[in-house]
């Protein structure tokens, strides 16, 4: 039996993260849609995926903001991670705050974060 690859969604703003990340993850094994901003992750489904990635700093909105949404407004019980280069502290603490499930820091690498990604969905 073939199971269906995991759906992530991603979020970023920055054309060279969203192309690297997705890459990353799609070599991988994982389906990848990405969005480059929050109005087009707003305005379509986010339905079907097993794990949503988001940038802090968006020219719009403020990724910790959107999820806090996702996650209270709408009631996603989909996991939300933030992905961004704040400062590791203020990452930690953006992600409490919004009462989502946590969050990856940029710096740690593609391999790593393809890593982290397959923790966070073999949970």
């Amino acid at each position: 039996m073939v199971t269906a690859a995991k759906r992530i969604l991603l979020v970023d703003d920055s054309a060279l993260i969203r192309a690297a990340a997705a890459d990353a993850l799609d070599t991988a094994g994982f389906d990848v849609t990405v969005r480059a901003a929050f109005d087009e992750l707003l305005a379509n489904s986010i339905d079907g995926f097993d794990l949503i990635l988001m940038d802090v700093h968006m020219p719009e909105l403020y990724g910790d903001d959107v999820a806090f949404t996702l996650r209270g407004e709408r009631g996603v019980k989909t996991p939300i991670y933030l992905f961004s280069s704040v400062d590791e502290a203020e990452l930690a603490s953006l992600a409490a705050d919004a009462g989502i499930d946590g969050y990856i820091h940029k710096s740690v690498g593609l391999d790593e974060l393809v890593t982290r990604v397959r923790a966070i969905l073999d949970r």
